[in-house]
């Protein structure tokens, strides 16, 4: 990882406050769709189930090359492009077993991400906007436990993972506001 912490910049990265717009507009959309399935593991829950971290995987990229130009530190975007990547498979897989099985891999995933986070807005937090993200994974980090928890219910529902989209893209749109304003700050 990379250890230094990101030095602030003389402007915020127009590319960054987009991402995290996108972020959020993607994760309120996709949890209500995802409400509109939460009983049930069929083609639209299932699709719903593996484009998410095919997006978080896709949102990383994007993140990683906004970095480099900046020079700032990207390995942690690496290691969360690695676990999103290998979190579609293991979805895939899981949506043929059944919703409790969804529930683990999805928290085992959530723990990993929001380890991630946590650790990559805590390097950049040079930037600016960066303690939402902190938070986020923080929170993540815990609600992966509870997914995990949640699978040995006597009705598990994918409800909780709306919720969690949700919030993390609340998260993301702070973020966001709170890069707009350091721009504005520093124009």
């Amino acid at each position: 990882m990379d250890s230094a912490v990101a030095a602030p910049p003389t402007s915020v990265p127009a590319t960054l406050r987009k991402l995290y717009f996108l972020r959020f507009a993607f994760a309120a959309a996709w949890a209500a769709l995802l409400l509109t399935t939460t009983d049930a593991l069929g083609p639209l829950s299932t699709t719903l189930l593996l484009v998410y971290p095919l997006f978080d995987v896709a949102a990383a990229v994007v993140d990683v090359r906004s970095a480099k130009e900046n020079g700032g530190p990207a390995t942690p975007l690496y290691a969360n492009i690695a676990i999103s990547t290998l979190t579609v498979p293991a979805l895939a897989l899981a949506t043929t077993s059944g919703i409790p099985a969804v529930l683990r891999v999805w928290g085992a995933w959530a723990v990993a991400a929001g380890v991630t986070q946590l650790v990559a807005g805590a390097v950049r937090r040079g930037l600016g906007g960066q303690w939402p993200m902190i938070v986020s994974g923080a929170i993540s980090t815990l609600a992966g436990i509870s997914f995990v928890t949640q699978a040995g219910a006597d009705d598990p529902s994918l409800g909780s993972l709306a919720g969690y989209a949700f919030l993390g893209g609340v998260f993301f749109l702070a973020s966001a506001v709170r890069l707009t304003r350091r721009a504005r700050e520093l124009a």
